[in-house]
C-alpha cells in the first residue's frame, strides 16, 4: 500500500510507504538495542544477539528476520504526532521491543515452539535457563535506555520516569495476558470474552505503550498520550485476532512458525472460542475433540485438519476476520481524539492496515 505523505516535517514531498516506516523504526532503534545488548555479560549478550538475528548461532554476522518492527515504528510516529521530532520516540520504541523480545524468549520456552522468524528458537540453540535469563536481561535493559534518554532537564527527566511507569504497566499486563493463555491450555473452553481480555493484555498492552510513549518522552500530556494508548490497544487485539488466523492457518513457510502450532497445543485462541460458542453440530464436535485427554499433544495432521476445517464450519475463522476488522475501526477513530499533522495521521492509517492485511 502507499501513503503520499512524508516521513518528517523536513523532508521534500515525496511517496511514502509502510516499509519506509518500519524501516525508519529499524534504522532508528536498532543501534540503540546492539549498545544495550552490549551491556550484557557473556553468553547472554550473544544469546539476545541471537535472537534478535543480528548473528547466526555460531556467532557470526547474519542478515536474519528481526521481526516486523511495528512497535518502533508507532513510537516514532507518537513523537511526531505532538510536534516532536521521531527522534524523540527512538529510545521508546527501542525499549518496547526491548520488552517484546523478553516475552518473545519466554513465551518460545513456556510453548515449547523451536522455530522462531525460519530458524531455531534460542532455547532450543543455548538452552532454556540462557533463554530465560536472556529475556529477564532484555527487561531491565528497557528501563535503563528510557532512564539514559534525558540529558539531565527536569523535563526531560519527568517525561523518562512518565514513560518507564507506562511501560512497566504494560509489561505487567503482558504478563498477566500470558499467565491467562497458559492457563487457557488446561480448559476445555473459554468464552470470548475472556480471550479478548487476554489477548488485550497479551498484545494489546504493549502495542498501547508504543503507540504513547514517544509523545510521552515529547512531553505529551496524559489526555494525549490516554488517546494515543486507545489507538494501540484496539490496534493490538486486531494484531492478535489476525496473529490468531495465522496461528491455524497460516503458511509455516511465511509465517515462519510451526504448521498448526496453536491447534497442536489445544490454544483457545479467538478462533477456537467464537467456535466453541456457536454451538451447532461442528461446534459441539469441536468440543468434544478438545476436550479428549487422549493424545494431547501428539495429534497428526490429519487429525488437526480436521479440527481447523471444524473451526471453519462453526465461523470461527469468519468471525475472528470481523473483529480484526471492528478493532481495527475502533483504533482508527481514537486517531481523532489527537489533533496531528495530516502526514502523521495517514502513518498511524496505514500502520493500522498493514496490522490487519498481511500474512505473517
Amino acid at each position: 500500500m502507499r501513503v503520499d505523505s512524508r516521513l518528517d516535517s523536513q523532508s521534500t514531498e515525496a511517496t511514502v510507504t509502510v516499509p519506509d516506516l518500519l524501516e525508519r523504526g529499524r534504522t532508528l532503534c536498532t543501534p540503540l538495542l546492539r549498545e544495550a545488548v552490549g551491556r550484557l555479560a557473556a553468553p547472554m549478550d550473544t544469546v539476545a544477539a541471537y535472537h534478535f538475528g543480528w548473528i547466526d548461532r555460531d556467532g557470526r554476522p547474519s542478515s536474519g528476520d528481526g521481526g516486523k518492527a511495528v512497535r518502533p515504528a508507532l513510537a516514532l510516529l507518537s513523537a511526531q504526532a505532538v510536534g516532536a521530532d521521531p527522534q524523540t520516540g527512538a529510545a521508546g520504541g527501542a525499549a518496547v521491543e526491548l520488552v517484546h523480545n523478553f516475552s518473545l524468549l519466554h513465551d518460545d520456552l513456556m510453548d515449547g515452539d523451536e522455530t522462531r522468524r525460519h530458524r531455531a528458537t534460542a532455547w532450543t540453540v543455548f538452552g532454556p535457563a540462557q533463554a530465560i535469563l536472556a529475556g529477564d536481561a532484555l527487561f531491565a535493559l528497557a528501563t535503563e535506555v528510557l532512564l539514559d534518554a534525558p540529558d539531565g532537564s527536569a523535563i526531560q527527566a519527568s517525561a523518562a520516569a512518565r514513560a518507564v511507569r507506562r511501560i512497566t504497566v504494560a509489561t505487567r499486563k503482558l504478563i498477566d495476558g500470558q499467565a491467562q493463555d497458559l492457563s487457557f491450555e488446561h480448559r476445555d473452553r473459554v468464552t470470548v470474552e475472556e480471550c479478548l481480555e487476554m489477548e488485550g493484555n497479551k498484545t494489546g498492552a504493549l502495542l498501547a505503550c508504543a503507540s504513547s510513549i514517544g509523545a510521552v518522552l515529547a512531553g505529551a500530556d496524559d489526555r494525549t498520550a490516554d488517546a494515543l494508548e486507545r489507538y494501540g490497544y484496539h490496534l493490538g487485539l486486531a494484531f492478535q485476532a489476525v496473529d490468531d488466523l495465522l496461528g491455524i492457518w497460516g503458511a509455516t513457510e511465511v509465517t515462519g512458525k510451526p504448521h498448526w502450532g496453536d491447534l497442536r497445543q489445544r490454544k483457545k485462541s479467538l478462533p477456537v472460542s467464537a467456535a466453541l460458542a456457536e454451538g451447532g453440530k461442528a461446534s459441539l464436535r469441536l468440543a468434544e475433540l478438545l476436550a479428549d485427554p487422549e493424545g494431547r499433544g501428539h495429534e497428526d495432521e490429519e487429525q488437526l485438519a480436521v479440527r481447523a476445517a471444524l473451526i471453519e464450519e462453526a465461523g470461527g475463522r469468519a468471525w475472528t476476520q470481523d473483529e480484526a476488522r471492528r478493532c481495527h475501526q475502533t483504533a482508527l477513530a481514537a486517531l481523532d481524539e489527537v489533533p496531528m499533522p495530516d502526514a502523521v495521521r495517514r502513518h498511524f492509517v496505514a500502520l493500522a492496515e498493514f496490522v490487519v492485511v498481511r500474512e505473517r
